[in-house]
């Protein structure tokens, strides 16, 4: 999972204070706002295609859907991640649920 400490740089300062400026510039975000922010997409980003299925799998049994669409759903959604991972199928989407 995502680790705070490994985007810090020995001097305390995050190495994305590019990004941190850019935002406070060009958002209404202060500048402890726009650094959450960062923070967070990076840990999306950092989610590996087996959280992402658990947690996919997860959100969509709890918007009611069967186990059929939820599959079929997860398998057209991870080719477009921003690092797609290998082509899963529909049986080992449900091993990486259920073991």
């Amino acid at each position: 999972m995502f680790d705070r400490r490994s985007r810090s740089s020995d001097a305390g300062q995050s190495p994305h204070e590019d990004l941190v400026d850019h935002l406070v510039r060009s958002s209404p975000l202060g500048r402890g706002e726009a650094a959450r922010v960062v923070l967070d997409v990076l840990a999306y980003f950092d989610e590996t295609a087996e959280e992402f299925v658990r947690r996919r799998h997860r959100e969509l049994q709890s918007a009611g859907l069967t186990n059929a669409d939820i599959f079929e759903r997860i398998e057209a959604e991870l080719p477009h991640r921003a690092v797609a991972p290998p082509a899963l199928s529909l049986r080992q989407l449900r091993r990486i649920v259920y073991g």
